[in-house]
C-alpha cells in the first residue's frame, strides 16, 4: 500500500490565496505568490494543486524545477517551464512575440533555428521577452509558471524571476515560486520582494498534532479516530509535523508489518526488541534491503547522481544495458521511489528530494565515496561528449570521492566557458567553487578568471579587491600576460561603470605587467579602452580628445592587419564619435568601414550599433528616418531590445521634429516603460525628453512640465542631454508663448552648459535658433555678420533642421543690408527646403516677419498669414494670435476663422463661450494674471477683463478661482 495522502491538509490559508491570485490572473492583475519551507513540508504539493486549479480554469501552465545536484546550467527552471507548455501546446505563433523570438531563443529551443547569432541579450532582455511571453499566453484566461526549489536556481534565473515579480502586477500573470530557508540570493530575493510588497510571501509551518492524524487517516483511508494512538504518537514525535516525513515513517511501518489491516481496522504491532527505524535514513535503508541487488545498486547510484538524473548518465556510470537499466528503473518506478520527469524524457526523478540524501546517507562513508570515485571515472572516460551540465556532476562526484583538485579544474573550466558566454554570474558561482578547492598551482589563473567575472557581473570592486590579493607574476612572462589580460578585461568593465580612477589604475596595471614589447592584439585592445577612458569626465585631462584619437587610430591599424574584428569595430566606433566634431562626412566614413567589418565577419551587434549611428547622422542631416528604421528592423531581427528602444528614441525625436504628434506618441508609448523596466536608462532618458518636446512643440506647458518632472526623475538634469532639454523643450515652450527672450535665456544656458561639458549633440538650438535670435534681437555686434559666419563653418551647421534658421539669420541680415529681393529669395528658400519641419518653418517664418515689418523688409503680411493659419489650426493660439495682432500693426485686413467651434466641448458650447472666450478659458489652467493672457494672445488686458466676466456669466462659477480650476479639469480631460 502507498503512504500517499490524496488530500491537502492543514493548508486551508495557502489554497485560499492560491485561489485569489488565480482569479486576479484571469482578470488581468497580476500576483506573485513566494511560498519558503524545509524539506518535505509540502511545498511541492500547493504548487501542483495550483496547476491543477489553473488547469481546471483553461489557465496555461508552465512547470519547472532547479536542479538540487548543485549543477549551476543558467535559465534551467526556465527552459524547463517553456518547454513544458509548448511540448503539449506547440509554441505560440503571434505576431506581438515576433521583436523578442530571438531573445527568448535561449529558452526555447524550437526557435532557435535560424535565429541570428551572437546577440548577447542581458539578463534584464531576456526578462522583459519572457514577461511579453507570458502576457500573451495569459491574454484569454491568464496564465500561470510555476518555478520549484528556487534555492537551487543560478543567479541568471533568480535576476529573471526579480524581474518578473517587479513587473507582474498589472499581467494576467501568476508566479508561484517555491524555496526553502537557505540564505542565498532567492530568499534574499524573497525578503527584498516581500519588503517592497511586490509579492506574497508564505513560510509554511509544520502541520499541528490534528493536521498530522488527518492526514494519516487520508493515507490509510480510514477515519481520523481510526489511527490507532500509538500509530499517531509515534508519527506526530518524529516526523515534526513535516508530511513527507509522516508518509515515509508511515511507509516503513506498513512495510515492516508493525502497522496492519486487521479485519475493519488499523492495529499497530510492534515488537519491543525489534529493531525499530529512529529516522529517516534508517528507514530507507529498511526499504532498500528489500530490493534485487542490481535494482539496489542502481538506486544508490541514482541517488549519487542527485535527486533528479539523466537517464543517459546513469547508463554510463552503471554500464548496464537498455533492457536492464529501464528494467530496474520500473521497479523503483513501482516501488513509488522514482518517477519519469515529465519535463525531460532523458530524466528521472526522486519522489522528493530527501528520499536521495536519505539514501545516500545509508551508505557507509567510505562505500559512499568509493561509489561516486567509481562513476567519476565512467564519466571521465568519455569526457569529450560530455556537456558543461555533465562535467559540473564529474567535478561534484569528483569531490565526493576526495578529489579536491581534480573537481576545481573541471569547476574552473565550466566557469571560464559560463563566462565567454555572457554568463557571468553563473561563472562567479562556479570560479568561486573552483577558487575554494585549487591546488596552489591552480590557483592564479583561477582567480584571475574569478576577478574578470565579477567585473562583467557588475560587482567592480569585488574584482579588484581579488586583484589586489593576487601574487606578483615575472614581468613580461606568460602569466604576466594573462594577468595584463585580465586587468584590460576589468578596466573596460571599469569604464562602462564610468569608474574613472579604477580604469585608470587597472590601465597602469596592465601595462607594466606587459612592458613595451606587448603583443600586437593586446596592445590594440589597451589602446581602446584606453580612447573611451580619454572621455569620460576627468578621463584624461586637456588634450584627452586627441590621445583618444591616436589610441582609436592605433587600434584600428592594429585590428585590421590582425583580423581584430571586435577591436577593429570598438575602435571605427570611437573614431566616428571623435569625427563628429570635424564634420559627418569624416564621421560616417568611420561608420561605414565599421558596418564593413562587421557584415565581413557576420558580427550582428556590431552591424547594429554602425546601423544605428549611420541613421542617427542620416536623419540629423537630412531629416529623414529611413535609415533608422533600417536600423531598427536589424537591431529587431536579433531580439535586441536595447538598441531597438535607442532608435525609438530617435525615431521619435525626428517624428517630434517632423510635426507629426501621432507618430511620436505611439513610439514613445511603446518604448518607454519597457526602457525603464530593463534599466535601459540611456534610452529611457531620450525618450522622456522625446515626450517633452512633444508637449513643448505642441505648446502645451502643463504636459511639459509633467514630462520635466519625469525626465529629472530618471536623472535626466545630471546627464548630457542638459543641452537638448533647455534648447529643443525651454525654448520652444518658450516661443510657443510668444516669449522671446525666455526662449533666449534657455538657449544661453545651454551654450553654458556645453562649454563647461564639451558634447557632440548639434540639435540644441547652439548651431540654429540661437544665432536667428540673436540676430533679429540685434545681439552679436556687428549685426551679427560675423558669430553666423563662424557658425555656418561648424559640422553643425550641416544639419537640416539648423539650416533652416541659418538661411533665415542669413535672410535677416541681407533684408537689413538693403539686398530686399535676396532676402525674400533666401527665406522662401529655406521655408521651401523645410517642408519635412512644418512647426519650424513657421515658426522661423513668424520671427523673420516680425524683424521685416519693424524694418521695412521682404514681405511680413505674407509671411504672418501663413503661420497664422498653421498655428490656428495647430491649436497654439498665442503665436496665432501674435501673428493677428502684426497683421492689424502692419495695416492689413484680418479675417476671422468662423471655425473653432467644434475645439469647444459640448457643455461649454452650449453654454454660449465663443471661440476667442475659449482662447482665454484654456490658459487659467496655469492660472496667469491678465496681462499674461493679454500678452500671450496679443489682446488688451481690458479684452481679457471683458472675456472672464463673460465666461464668469456663461459657466456659472462665482470667482476666478473656481473658473480656473474648472479649466484645469477640462484639460485634464483634454489630455
Amino acid at each position: 500500500m502507498r503512504a500517499t495522502s490524496s488530500v491537502i491538509v492543514g493548508r486551508v490559508a495557502e489554497t485560499g490565496l492560491l485561489s485569489s491570485a488565480l482569479d486576479a490572473a484571469s482578470r488581468g492583475s497580476g500576483r506573485a505568490v513566494l511560498f519558503v519551507g524545509e524539506a518535505g513540508i509540502g511545498k511541492s504539493r500547493l504548487a501542483g494543486e495550483c496547476a491543477y486549479r489553473a488547469y481546471e480554469r483553461g489557465m496555461p501552465v508552465l512547470r519547472g524545477r532547479a536542479t538540487s545536484t548543485g549543477l549551476v546550467v543558467p535559465f534551467r527552471p526556465l527552459i524547463e517551464a517553456l518547454s513544458s507548455r509548448f511540448r503539449a501546446a506547440g509554441t505560440p505563433t503571434d505576431p506581438e512575440l515576433d521583436p523578442y523570438r530571438p531573445a527568448l531563443a535561449r529558452l526555447v529551443p524550437e526557435w532557435r533555428q535560424g535565429a541570428a547569432p551572437g546577440y548577447p541579450e542581458t539578463v534584464v532582455e531576456l526578462a522583459e521577452a519572457l514577461l511579453r511571453l507570458l502576457s500573451v499566453l495569459g491574454q484569454e484566461h491568464g496564465c500561470v509558471i510555476l518555478l520549484e526549489d528556487l534555492h537551487d536556481s543560478d543567479t541568471e534565473t533568480i535576476a529573471v524571476v526579480e524581474y518578473v515579480v517587479d513587473n507582474v502586477a498589472d499581467l494576467p500573470v501568476l508566479l508561484l515560486g517555491t524555496l526553502r530557508p537557505e540564505p542565498g540570493a532567492a530568499l534574499d530575493l524573497v525578503r527584498s520582494a516581500e519588503q517592497r510588497q511586490v509579492a506574497t510571501v508564505r513560510e509554511l509551518a509544520p502541520l499541528g498534532d490534528a493536521d498530522v492524524r488527518e492526514m494519516t487517516a487520508s493515507c490509510l483511508e480510514a477515519a481520523p479516530d481510526e489511527v490507532p494512538r500509538a500509530t499517531h504518537e509515534r508519527l506526530a514525535g518524529r516526523a515534526g509535523g513535516n508530511p513527507y516525513l509522516v508518509e515515509v515513517l508511515l511507509a516503513d511501518l506498513l512495510d515492516s508489518g508493525q502497522l496492519r489491516r486487521t479485519g475493519d481496522r488499523w492495529e499497530e504491532h510492534v515488537n519491543p526488541d525489534a529493531s525499530v527505524p529512529t529516522g529517516v535514513v534508517r528507514s530507507w535503508s529498511r526499504r532498500l534491503d528489500r530490493f534485487d541487488e542490481p535494482v539496489r545498486e542502481l538506486l544508490l547510484c541514482a541517488a549519487t547522481l542527485g535527486s533528479r538524473f539523466s537517464v543517459t548518465v546513469l547508463q554510463i556510470v552503471t554500464g548496464f544495458d537498455d533492457r536492464t537499466l529501464f528494467s530496474h528503473l520500473r521497479s523503483a518506478v513501482e516501488a513509488n521511489i522514482i518517477a519519469p520527469d515529465g519535463a525531460d524524457p532523458d530524466r528521472y526523478t526522486f519522489r522528493h528530494a530527501l528520499t536521495a540524501e536519505a539514501l545516500v546517507a545509508s551508505l557507509a562513508p567510505a562505500e559512499r565515496a568509493a561509489t561516486a570515485r567509481r562513476a567519476a571515472l565512467q564519466l571521465a572516460g568519455v569526457e569529450n561528449r560530455l556537456g558543461d551540465e555533465q562535467r559540473q556532476l564529474m567535478a561534484a562526484l569528483q569531490l565526493a570521492g576526495g578529489d579536491r583538485h581534480g573537481a576545481a579544474r573541471q569547476f574552473a573550466g565550466v566557469g571560464r566557458r559560463m563566462l565567454a558566454a555572457g554568463a557571468s554570474g553563473s561563472a562567479v558561482t562556479l570560479l568561486e567553487r573552483a577558487r575554494a578547492l585549487a591546488h596552489e598551482s591552480d590557483l592564479r589563473g583561477i582567480t584571475e578568471s574569478l576577478a574578470v567575472a565579477h567585473a562583467e557581473a557588475g560587482e567592480l570592486d569585488t574584482a579588484l579587491a581579488l586583484t589586489a590579493e593576487l601574487p606578483p607574476v615575472p614581468p613580461r612572462s606568460d602569466a604576466a600576460e594573462q594577468r595584463g589580460e585580465a586587468h584590460i578585461r576589468i578596466a573596460w568593465a571599469a569604464v562602462m561603470a564610468e569608474r574613472v580612477a579604477e580604469a585608470a589604475g587597472q590601465i597602469r596595471t596592465a601595462r607594466s605587467m606587459l612592458g613595451t614589447a606587448v603583443r600586437p592584439e593586446l596592445a590594440a585592445a589597451l589602446d581602446v579602452v584606453e580612447g573611451h577612458l580619454a572621455l569620460l569626465p576627468g578621463g584624461a585631462g586637456d588634450g584627452r580628445q586627441e590621445r583618444a584619437q591616436e589610441a582609436a587610430r592605433r587600434a584600428a591599424a592594429v585590428a585590421e592587419k590582425r583580423s581584430l574584428p571586435v577591436v577593429a569595430c570598438q575602435a571605427w566606433q570611437l573614431l566616428a564619435l571623435l569625427a563628429r566634431e570635424r564634420g559627418f562626412d569624416e564621421a560616417d566614413a568611420c561608420l561605414e568601414r565599421m558596418l564593413a567589418v562587421s557584415e565581413q565577419h557576420a558580427l550582428p551587434v556590431w552591424r547594429v550599433e554602425a546601423l544605428v549611428r549611420l541613421g542617427a547622422n542620416t536623419f540629423m542631416r537630412t531629416g529623414d528616418p529611413a535609415r533608422l528604421e533600417t536600423a531598427r528592423t536589424a537591431a529587431q531581427s536579433l531580439g535586441a531590445l536595447v538598441p531597438t528602444q535607442t532608435v525609438d528614441g530617435l525615431l521619435a525625436m525626428n517624428a517630434v521634429l517632423r510635426g507629426e504628434w501621432d507618430g511620436a506618441h505611439a513610439i514613445i508609448e511603446r518604448s518607454v516603460a519597457a526602457s525603464a523596466r530593463v534599466r535601459n536608462l540611456g534610452a529611457h532618458r531620450y525618450l522622456l525628453l522625446a515626450s517633452a518636446a512633444l508637449a513643448a512643440h505642441r505648446g502645451r506647458r502643463r504636459d511639459l512640465d509633467r514630462a520635466m518632472v519625469r525626465f529629472r526623475r530618471a536623472g535626466g538634469e545630471e546627464s548630457l542631454l542638459v543641452p537638448l532639454q533647455l534648447g529643443l523643450c525651454r525654448a520652444f515652450a518658450a516661443l510657443l508663448e510668444e516669449d522671446g527672450e525666455g526662449a533666449l535665456e534657455a538657449l544661453d544656458a545651454s551654450l553654458a552648459w556645453e562649454r563647461e561639458h564639451p558634447s557632440f549633440f548639434y540639435l540644441s538650438g547652439r548651431y540654429g535658433l540661437r544665432p536667428l535670435l540673436r540676430i533679429i534681437g540685434g545681439r552679436g555686434g556687428l549685426g551679427g555678420r560675423a558669430e553666423l559666419n563662424a557658425i555656418l563653418a561648424s559640422p553643425g551647421a550641416d544639419l537640416a533642421w539648423n539650416q533652416l534658421f541659418l538661411r533665415l539669420a542669413e535672410g535677416v541680415l541681407q533684408g537689413r543690408a538693403g539686398e530686399a529681393d535676396l532676402a525674400v529669395r533666401t527665406v522662401g528658400a529655406a521655408f521651401d527646403e523645410a517642408a519635412a519641419f512644418p512647426l519650424a518653418r513657421h515658426l522661423g517664418l513668424r520671427l523673420v516677419a516680425g524683424a521685416a515689418l519693424a524694418e521695412g523688409w521682404g514681405e511680413p503680411v505674407g509671411w504672418l498669414r501663413a503661420s497664422e493659419e498653421y498655428f490656428y489650426g495647430a491649436g497654439v493660439q498665442p503665436v496665432a494670435a501674435a501673428c493677428r495682432a502684426a497683421l492689424r500693426q502692419a495695416g492689413a485686413s484680418v479675417g476671422q476663422h468662423r471655425g473653432g467651434w467644434d475645439r469647444i466641448p459640448a457643455p461649454l458650447r452650449t453654454s454660449g463661450v465663443t471661440p476667442r472666450e475659449y482662447e482665454v478659458f484654456v490658459l487659467l489652467a496655469e492660472r496667469p494674471g491678465n496681462q499674461q493672457i493679454a500678452r500671450r494672445l496679443s489682446i488688451s488686458p481690458r479684452t481679457v477683463e471683458k472675456h472672464m466676466a463673460s465666461l464668469l456669466n456663461k459657466t456659472g462659477r462665482v470667482d476666478r478661482a473656481s473658473l480656473c480650476e474648472f479649466s484645469a479639469e477640462c484639460a485634464a480631460e483634454r489630455d
